[in-house]
């Protein structure tokens, strides 16, 4: 047996683990399945596959089938199953075959685009072609650019470089677009949320110029394993699809355990603490691992608790790793994953996709990641090797990630999340046909008309607003490169920069974070390092920092009110009724906490301007009747309204695919437009991205698994597994349990009973 099996037998057999083990699954090791087919690749793609000892799986034959036939493929096998084989062999059979013809490389990050392109370039030496592949990102040197678009022939880029790129399409890549034969675009269900919604966008503005220099490029598109994929193919690039998701590839076996520190109530041991002793379990046990946590803050703060207990000769062997860093020092931490230098490397899901790890022994999950997806995606980061391997997801004290530990049929039968993109945003339409309209002429009535939705209304506000001027039948931007001002990360583009002692940039934060994480007082954590923030300058979005050895770091509160501008839909049930529409969320963080180990060590508060925003929301509202019975007269005891909220909000990802940051909640007993109890669940980005919209239509999935949460919980008055929430603005006090379950079963009967005759009805 190895090393991975070792391990688990000993957390087994060892009181201090096997208390917290609530299910381990083996997932057996699965044969290659090969392809019987005639290749008939050209002489120099074979003998590379040949000296290689590459046989092509199933899935990669099959791909290069539909490539030989003109069709654009989706690719959703899973994790090292080989994905990028599937791409390159026709890519690379049509450079063979055309000496001019092109292909782009879309990557999601700078990490996977180097580590590619040391395989894609020692490809091409190895068959003999001229391909010069390269890079093209905000890293590659100036005086090299010119020479990339003169003779590459395969250039690997990142949709931040390209969204730079197509404003200057006419300064030397017109020969590169007009012979584009293939864009490649690797994991791509990365393309989700407000990053989805903007690089749909930017693909149709990459085909607009494709069609303006007469190519026609088929797109070959890699993805994890999705309940939605012809869906999700067709909105991210306005295209259809051939679906290739039978996997043909070689798996070895791996232990799955799902580790739960609050099975045991009267656990006295922290879950930092519990979580460093797992970790240096595993890396002790000569397992190399690779820890992915939720957010930068933890990444960092786990790999200075770990480093604190190891013996300072061990200390250099563990190393945290997120976006932020210099490139200089992620590809130093990357090659030292690579050789084996580090044991231990603590990450956020910037490593979910990116470097091929090869020897990687074991996977800690910190946390449920968010969504299936990317659960299976980090799970199958270990193991690359061919070894049998070991990955446990440590769950967190919340709701979400208790009751999936507790119902492991969800994490190992369940389907695949739906992957949304939502393309009717109005800021980030408008933004993008900005930008559009800029590269070059917007018709409307012609080429465009399917670019968006609603387009003359969009072009008609950019009209009144001076930002488009029609010439020749169509529209052009009268700003100069907009696409400088539009960050794709995000709605807005007011970020803030993080400013050292001696005037260096540390990183770059955006304004929805920097009022959480980089506000006065704050500790900031970079590289293992921590900054004290000791002001804000918010006319010119700047935070002055300085380094010190503080052992605690910080946690800011908030208090939300929205006010309703706009019901675009509405559903009666009974006395309950669910609404859709257009809200003003205004954010007012009021105090900040300072922390060591989870444990609060005092209060301070915050004065900063309120953060408003428009999106869209859902809201639920209650009868007078109803909130008294169930708070038993008490029209002050919000304690079970508040309670619902939190646990609809808790468990709306299983429902929704979003991030739990991406959605907000709000309860008011008497709401100022409604004039009855009620309850928001709103969009946490300007202008909305679907998530609320798309719960209106499952009110009785939400509120039916919120139900079941509180019922099923063996706590007596709330807490973190069912109604409690870590960004409640006033901390979780005064919540009802008891309020809270009667709201939430007088609910679910009602659904039950309004749906089921509505269906009835409706057959």
């Amino acid at each position: 047996m190895g090393r991975a099996f070792e391990l688990l037998n000993n957390m087994q057999h060892n009181k201090s683990f096997s208390d917290y083990i609530e299910h381990v699954r083996e997932i057996p090791k699965k044969d290659p399945e090969y392809s019987e087919e005639e290749l008939n690749l050209p002489e120099c793609i074979q003998n590379y596959l040949d000296n290689k000892g590459i046989k092509p799986y199933t899935h990669q034959y099959e791909t290069l089938k539909h490539g030989r036939n003109g069709k654009n493929v989706l690719i959703t096998t899973s994790t090292a199953s080989g994905k990028s084989l599937c791409f390159n062999l026709p890519v690379f059979e049509k450079l063979a075959n055309n000496s001019s013809a092109t292909a782009l490389y879309i990557y999601p990050t700078k990490a996977l685009s180097n580590d590619q392109l040391t395989t894609l370039k020692s490809m091409e030496s190895e068959m003999g072609l001229e391909i010069h592949p390269d890079k093209y990102d905000g890293d590659t040197k100036q005086h090299l650019k010119l020479d990339i678009k003169r003779k590459s022939r395969l250039i690997a880029t990142n949709p931040y470089m390209l969204h730079r790129i197509l404003p200057h399409h006419d300064h030397g890549w017109a020969r590169f677009f007009r012979n584009l034969k293939y864009v490649i675009i690797d994991e791509a269900h990365m393309y989700r949320g407000v990053f989805g919604s903007h690089v749909s966008f930017l693909i149709r503005r990459l085909r607009r110029i494709c069609k303006f220099y007469k190519s026609n490029p088929q797109f070959i598109m890699s993805t994890a394993t999705l309940a939605n994929p012809e869906e999700f193919s067709k909105k991210l690039t306005g295209l259809d699809f051939e679906i290739v998701e039978n996997d043909g590839s070689q798996k070895s076996k791996k232990y799955f355990i799902l580790y739960n520190l609050m099975k045991q109530e009267n656990s006295e041991e922290s879950w930092n603490k519990a979580a460093v002793r797992l970790f240096n379990a595993n890396m002790l046990s000569e397992l190399q691992t690779l820890a992915f946590t939720r957010t930068r803050r933890m990444a960092e703060l786990l790999s200075v608790y770990v480093k604190a207990e190891l013996d300072p000769m061990l200390q250099n062997r563990v190393s945290a790793y997120r976006s932020g860093y210099s490139t200089k020092n992620r590809i130093e931490i990357e090659n030292r994953l690579k050789r084996g230098e580090l044991w231990g490397t603590f990450s956020t899901n910037a490593l979910e996709v990116g470097i091929d790890i090869g020897s990687l022994d074991s996977v800690i999950m910190y946390g449920y990641p968010g969504t299936l997806m990317s659960l299976w995606q980090q799970a199958g980061r270990a193991g690359r090797a061919g070894g049998d391997s070991i990955v446990t997801l440590f769950a967190n004290a919340d709701a979400l990630d208790q009751y999936l530990v507790k119902h492991a049929e969800m994490i190992f039968e369940k389907t695949p999340e739906n992957a949304v993109i939502d393309l009717n945003n109005p800021y980030i339409i408008e933004k993008q046909l900005l930008c559009a309209a800029y590269e070059l002429y917007l018709t409307p009535d012609g080429n465009d008309l399917e670019f968006c939705t609603d387009i003359k209304k969009h072009i008609s506000n950019l009209e009144e607003k001076g930002l488009l001027n029609k010439q020749n039948g169509g529209y052009l931007s009268t700003v100069k490169n907009p696409a400088l001002n539009v960050n794709i990360n995000f709605i807005s583009s007011n970020n803030f920069k993080i400013m050292g002692e001696n005037g260096k940039l540390i990183e770059e934060i955006d304004m929805w974070r920097v009022f959480s994480e980089a506000h006065p007082g704050a500790i900031l954590i970079n590289q293992s390092v921590k900054y004290l923030i000791e002001s804000m300058d918010y006319k010119n979005r700047i935070c002055n920092a300085r380094q010190v050895k503080y052992d605690y770091h910080t946690d800011a509160y908030a208090l939300t009110d929205i006010k309703i501008e706009k019901e675009i839909n509405s559903r009666n049930y009974g006395e309950f009724t669910f609404h859709f529409g257009e809200v003003t969320v205004i954010t007012d963080y009021f105090e900040f906490a300072e922390k060591k180990y989870g444990n609060i060590l005092n209060r301070k508060p915050l004065v900063l301007p309120p953060l408003k925003f428009k999106t869209t929301a859902m809201w639920i509202t209650f009868p007078p009747k109803f909130m008294k019975a169930v708070t038993e007269g008490d029209k002050s005891d919000i304690g079970g309204l508040h309670g619902a909220e939190h646990a609809m909000i808790n468990i709306f990802p299983l429902h929704v695919m979003c991030d739990r940051s991406d959605i907000g909640g709000v309860s008011v007993l008497k709401h100022q437009d409604t004039k009855r109890s009620t309850i928001f669940i709103y969009d946490g980005m300007e202008g909305g991205i679907g998530l609320s919209e798309k719960a209106f239509t499952l009110p009785k999935k939400i509120v039916k698994t919120a139900y079941e949460l509180v019922r099923d919980c063996t706590c007596e008055t709330g807490c973190p597994a069912c109604i409690y929430s870590p960004k409640c603005g006033n901390s979780n006090q005064e919540l009802d349990k008891v309020s809270t379950l009667r709201i939430l079963e007088g609910l679910n009967k009602k659904l039950e009973f309004e749906l089921d005759w509505w269906l009835d009805k409706k057959d």
